[in-house]
């Protein structure tokens, strides 16, 4: 058989690039004549498709075209492991050992789950050597997928995704007896809904300056679990309540999931232009103003606010706005500088290193983490040195006076009413449940 397809195609040379160049013409033909004509050609090349050596060109020349990957979704049977399965598609056992590795990390690769589908990409060598993984994609529960799959560096290497998630409401509270972040990690709120919280209130209160013991913090947040109730993530803050140092304020999310705020009782905005202080649980180090500088020793007029915090707090950006500076700053060591609109600018200095992705030019929003607290640069200890520019000129951040957020009205005002309300009953619920 081998040899008469050899024999064919020496014989069939020249006629085969006749062919060839007959049926590139017939097809032009095709596209460009009437509708007529297009039954003529396709009869031609009809018989044309009888002819051997036409065959014969066009297994040639598909074999050619013919892609070197298996991309197949492959049912699990009762007994399959991911051994047997790999052996199927001719993976070479090196790789089927890595899988199996990767694999173990998050499930049992004797224990499949019989008819669920396993996504699975090959890529066939040639030389008679075995198969290639390319990637893999195993589910282990109705929530969550393994996959495995080669970096860049050719290395096989697993994550698990998790493609269903399960929200909850959480109510905590809790009284503040030193500070509000141990206070919220004594209740059970995950540190990421803390920062939030910081965010929301830092339009309003300094942590460092305005909190008293026995003041008092409540809070209704989002939390996603998967199926087996294990915690997976943080959600929006709904609701905030502080009892700060005889004031009392809360605070309920309002608007789409894109574009939202949080307002008052009143309908009014809690954001302003700028947050009080950019920083959790930092104390004010050093105040804006003339002191007797601890390195250089002499008197020098202090142009922006000092904040000593452990080493590697985060600092969030006190507005939304664009980097204009994300380098060495010789005495301010490592700084990062934004610009909020023609009016604010703020300067964040002596930072151990940057958050992921912040350069010149990136936008970021406000109470993002942009950087961790160090002490490069001209400093004595681990802080921030936060600056605070009006138009040009570098002023107090701490008596500093910013515009006040919208207020709503007419319709939204309504429907925040409504939304208030429903918010409300739903956290004397909650409480009912817990007594």
């Amino acid at each position: 058989m081998n040899y008469t397809l050899k024999n064919n195609l020496n014989k069939a040379k020249y006629p085969l690039v006749f062919g060839g160049i007959l049926v590139i013409l017939l097809l032009l033909s095709v596209a460009y004549k009437s509708d007529e004509k297009i039954i003529k050609k396709s009869d031609q090349i009809a018989s044309l498709n009888n002819s051997s050596e036409l065959k014969i060109f066009k297994e040639f020349v598909l074999n050619q075209i013919k892609s070197p990957f298996i991309n197949v979704a492959y049912e699990i049977k009762k007994g399959d492991t991911l051994q047997k399965i790999l052996n199927k598609y001719q993976i070479n056992q090196y790789e089927i050992d890595k899988i199996i590795v990767q694999y173990k990390k998050h499930g049992k690769s004797s224990q499949l789950i019989t008819g669920n589908k396993i996504d699975i990409i090959v890529k066939k060598n040639s030389d008679k050597k075995k198969n290639s993984i390319v990637e893999l994609l195993i589910p282990i529960t109705k929530s969550t997928t393994v996959a495995i799959s080669k970096n860049e560096e050719n290395k096989i290497v697993s994550k698990k995704i998790i493609t269903k998630l399960y929200k909850k409401k959480i109510l905590a509270e809790n009284v503040i007896k030193n500070n509000l972040y141990a206070s919220a990690i004594q209740a059970k709120i995950n540190p990421d809904t803390i920062i939030e919280f910081a965010r929301i209130y830092g339009f309003e209160i300094d942590f460092q300056r305005d909190i008293r013991k026995n003041d008092y913090f409540k809070v209704l947040y989002e939390k996603y679990f998967d199926e087996n109730g294990k915690y997976i993530k943080s959600g929006s803050i709904l609701y905030a309540h502080m009892k700060v140092n005889g004031r009392e304020i809360s605070l309920y999310k309002f608007g789409s999931d894109k574009e939202y705020g949080y307002f008052d009782i009143n309908g009014k905005s809690v954001e302003k232009a700028l947050m009080k202080t950019p920083i959790n649980g930092a104390r004010l180090s050093s105040p804006f103003g003339m002191r007797k500088h601890p390195i250089l020793g002499y008197n020098k007029k202090h142009l922006g606010t000092d904040f000593a915090a452990p080493m590697g707090t985060p600092i969030m950006a006190s507005g939304s706005g664009t980097i204009i500076r994300a380098k060495w700053c010789g005495g301010g060591g490592n700084c990062i500088k934004i610009k909020h609109n023609s009016t604010y600018e703020t300067v964040y200095a002596h930072m151990k290193s940057f958050a992921k992705g912040m350069k010149v030019g990136k936008k970021v929003r406000q109470g993002q983490i942009i950087g961790y607290v160090g002490s490069t640069g001209m400093s004595t200890g681990p802080h921030l040195h936060y600056e605070v520019i009006v138009n040009g000129k570098k002023v107090n951040s701490q008596t500093l006076k910013l515009p006040s957020g919208k207020v709503l009205k007419d319709k939204e005002r309504k429907e925040f009413e409504i939304h208030r309300i429903k918010t409300d009953v739903l956290i004397a619920e909650l409480i009912d449940k817990k007594n």
